[in-house]
Order: C-alpha cells, then sequence, then structure tokens
C-alpha cells in the first residue's frame, strides 16, 4: 500500500517513521507548509535517513507527484478546518485516514459538515476515517467491543489516566501544564486547553449501542500540583498547574449512561486505562501503566490504513469497518 503523508508535525514525522520500518505499507508523498521542510527528502525531517520522497508544499502537488493508494491527514483537529483538505483529497479518489479527533463521529457535533464529506466521498467512490488512540481506540472502539460478550448493557465508563511527563510537547502544552491557575481557567474559557474528541466519543458509544442522549456534558478542571514536579520540557511549582481532568457525560434523562473520565498530568501517580461496563455480565478491564498515546495514535492510523481502503465509500466510524489489527 502506498500513502501520501499530509502534515509533518509531531505525529506526522513519526507515523512516516513507523511506515519506513514495516514491509507492507510505503511512502509515496508528503506535504507540509512548513518552508523549512519544502524540498527536503521526507526521511531526512524524520530522522530515518533518505526515503527518495520529496516533501510538496500544497496536497495537489504531493497527490500529482505520486501513485498512491490512501492519504493519512494530520494537520488540525478542527473539522472546520480540515474538512477543505479531506474533500481536496477525495476529489482524487483517494481515501483518507486523519487523526482529526472531531472527523472521529461528527454527525451529531457538525452535521452539515459531516453530509457534505460524506458525500464528496461517496461521489469519488472513497472513504474517509477519523481515529486514533483516543479518540478511535480506548475510550471508544474497545469499550464497544467489549460489549460484545454482554447480553445487556446498562452503563458505560472508561477511565484514562496518563503520566504526561514523556508525551511530545505539544501536549504538554495543550493540557495546560505549567500554567498558573488564572491562565488555566482563562484558556479553559477561551476553549484551547481541553481534550478534543470526548462527545465524539460518547456520541460513537450511543449510537453504536442504540442509546438516544437526551444531554451531552463535558466538565473541564485543573489537576493541581500538590508538590513540584516536571516533566522533560516543564517544570511546574506546587500549587501549579500540573495537567486537565475532563468528564464527559451522555446521559438519557437524568440517567448517566455513559461515563469518560480523562487526566493527564505530569506526575500522574497512578495511570492506567479502565473500561467498566455495567450489566449482564459486568465487565472491568484495565490496562496497567495506560497505553502510550503518541505510539498508539500512529500506530492505529497506519493500520486502519488497510481497512479504509477496504472500506466502502463515504464517512465511515471506527465501528463501520472491519476489525483494525496490526499488519507488518
Amino acid at each position: 500500500m502506498k500513502v501520501i503523508q499530509i502534515g509533518l508535525g509531531p505525529l506526522g514525522r513519526k507515523i512516516a517513521r513507523y511506515i519506513s520500518e514495516r514491509s507492507g505499507i510505503e511512502m509515496a508523498g508528503a506535504a507540509d507548509i512548513n518552508p523549512e521542510f519544502i524540498g527536503q527528502d521526507v526521511g531526512e525531517i524524520c530522522g530515518t535517513g533518505p526515503l527518495g520522497v520529496t516533501v510538496k508544499s500544497t496536497i495537489m502537488e504531493a497527490i500529482e507527484s505520486c501513485d498512491a493508494d490512501c492519504a493519512i491527514l494530520t494537520t488540525v483537529s478542527s473539522l472546520q478546518i480540515i474538512t477543505p483538505q479531506i474533500l481536496e483529497v477525495v476529489g482524487h479518489g483517494l481515501p483518507v485516514v486523519s487523526t482529526s479527533e472531531e472527523l472521529l463521529h461528527p454527525w451529531k457535533t457538525e452535521p452539515e459538515l459531516a453530509s457534505r464529506i460524506d458525500a464528496a466521498a461517496k461521489a469519488s467512490n472513497a472513504g474517509v476515517l477519523g481515529t486514533g488512540i483516543n479518540p478511535g481506540f480506548l475510550m471508544d472502539s474497545l469499550p464497544l467491543f467489549l460489549t460484545a460478550v454482554c447480553q445487556r448493557v446498562d452503563s458505560v465508563k472508561v477511565s484514562r489516566l496518563q503520566d504526561a511527563s514523556f508525551r511530545r510537547e505539544p501536549f504538554q502544552r495543550k493540557i495546560g501544564a505549567g500554567l498558573a491557575l488564572g491562565e488555566f481557567e482563562a484558556l479553559v474559557a477561551e476553549k484551547k486547553i481541553r481534550h478534543v474528541g470526548l462527545a465524539e466519543s460518547i456520541h460513537l458509544i450511543a449510537d453504536s449501542l442504540g442509546w438516544e442522549l437526551d444531554q451531552v456534558e463535558d466538565i473541564i478542571s485543573p489537576v493541581i500540583a500538590e508538590s513540584p514536579v516536571e516533566s522533560n520540557l516543564i517544570q511546574v511549582p506546587a500549587g501549579g498547574v500540573a495537567g486537565v481532568q475532563q468528564i464527559g457525560k451522555g446521559l438519557v434523562g437524568n440517567e448517566e449512561k455513559i461515563t469518560l473520565v480523562f487526566r493527564a498530568s505530569i506526575g500522574e501517580t497512578d495511570p492506567g486505562d479502565t473500561i467498566e461496563i455495567e450489566g449482564d455480565p459486568n465487565i472491568k478491564s484495565t490496562i496497567d501503566q495506560g497505553v502510550n498515546g503518541d505510539i498508539g495514535t500512529c500506530a492505529m492510523t497506519i493500520n486502519a490504513v488497510k481497512q479504509v481502503i477496504r472500506a466502502r465509500p463515504g464517512l465511515q466510524t471506527i465501528a463501520d469497518i472491519p476489525l483494525v489489527t496490526h499488519f507488518s
């Protein structure tokens, strides 16, 4: 399988490195707006050594420079911003796998944009998918898969607690690590600090289980350092913001059917990913220490390429396509 990598930020570069290590997929083209990258070999940028692929300045140039089977799009989280990029790619008949969190399940949050993407993808006979580690796996598709052994499901709760000390710098900044409390609250009010994708994961779970939600809540609060903590990049004094806690809730009437607890902070003492399903039978599953978010997002994105190429045309969710697995 030959892919075009669009966007060479930290995730895009890691994805390019991972692709170079596999035999079943290869990099055919690449694009980025960073003037320092344009014209360079993508392998030199990503630290793999030359790959024979030159970074182009536009999506169009990258598509025209090679013969590809799919595009991997790692540019922005915002569906409004990324929609024109998706439309340009599928307009050339190429399927898209993207790490845009808002693309996971936009039918309830951005129905007009979802319909535009779906119609364009169907017209071009191409599949489109938003995925990653979260959203895309840990807080939606994995708990959904666990419900397969349930006769009845009453509620779903997922708790993802992460030590952000060794995550990439944009992630540490995104969770507000190192800020004073007032700075954190101001950025939360501007929607500049939040984990994007909880609402989309809630809607994916609800739709898959046949629950009609009456309300979706999103509650954001700071994680305050009780003593000084530090990452490889940021020092946080006692009383400073070490990270963020965000709780998403999906309610039917007054009943809390879906609860997603996301907490990422520098120095998190008990990291792990836990899924709790109340029903028949009850299920509790924990991944000790949790899954590394950067590795998991890149691997999930690459592994989904094979299934998106085979998927029916249109905007898909991770619950619509065949089971994604690793391939070498």
